[in-house]
C-alpha cells in the first residue's frame, strides 16, 4: 500500500469519527431536550463536556431539582441562567443563584416572573444596581422588598420601586 493511500485513508477515518461525535453529541442535546430523559440519564447528562447539552439540560422541566442544583454551580453562565429561567427550579437552587458570581445570573433571576418573593428579598440588598432595579420593576417582589427600595441610593431603583408601591396601591383600592 502506498503511503499516499495510507494517508487517504487515516483522513476517511478521522472525518467518519468526527462525523460520530458530532452525531453522539447532536443525540445527547436531543435527550437533554426530551421530556422522556430519565433522572438517570440526567445525572449523566450533567456532566457532559459540551455545555449546549448541560444547557438544554437545564432548560428541561423534567430534570430533577437536584440536578438543576448541580447546574446552578456549572462554570457556564449560560447554563446557569437557563437553570434561573426553569419553572421546576426550586427555591433554594434560587438562592444559590442569588450568591452568583455574574451579575447577569442574578438579574435574570431578578426578573424571572416565577421567581418567590423571598428570593426577591435577597436580591433587594444586591450590590448591582441593574439587579436591584430588576427587583424593583418585578411585579412579584413584596411591599415590604419595595419600600426598602424606594430608599435606595440610586434615583431610577427607588423611583422603580415608588412606582411598584403606588401600583400596589391602586390594586388593592375597591372598585
Amino acid at each position: 500500500m502506498t503511503l499516499a493511500r495510507l494517508g487517504q485513508m487515516a483522513i476517511f477515518f478521522v472525518l467518519t469519527s468526527s462525523l460520530s461525535a458530532a452525531e453522539d453529541a447532536g443525540a445527547r442535546l436531543r435527550l437533554a431536550g426530551s421530556p422522556a430523559v430519565t433522572p438517570a440519564q440526567c445525572r449523566q447528562l450533567s456532566d457532559d463536556a459540551d455545555w449546549a447539552v448541560r444547557q438544554a439540560l437545564a432548560h428541561n422541566r423534567r430534570t430533577p431539582a437536584e440536578v438543576l442544583n448541580k447546574l446552578a454551580r456549572d462554570p457556564d453562565v449560560q447554563v446557569r441562567i437557563a437553570v434561573a429561567t426553569n419553572l421546576s427550579t426550586t427555591e433554594a437552587t434560587f438562592e444559590l443563584l442569588t450568591h452568583d458570581p455574574d451579575v447577569n445570573v442574578r438579574s435574570v433571576v431578578a426578573r424571572f416572573e416565577y421567581v418567590p418573593a423571598s428570593i426577591l428579598a435577597i436580591l433587594a440588598r444586591d450590590p448591582s444596581t441593574d439587579v436591584r432595579m430588576e427587583v424593583a420593576s418585578n411585579l412579584n417582589t413584596r411591599r415590604e422588598t419595595l419600600q426598602l427600595l424606594s430608599h435606595d441610593p440610586q434615583p431610577s431603583v427607588a423611583n422603580s420601586a415608588s412606582v411598584g408601591l403606588q401600583r400596589l396601591s391602586e390594586d388593592s383600592q375597591p372598585d
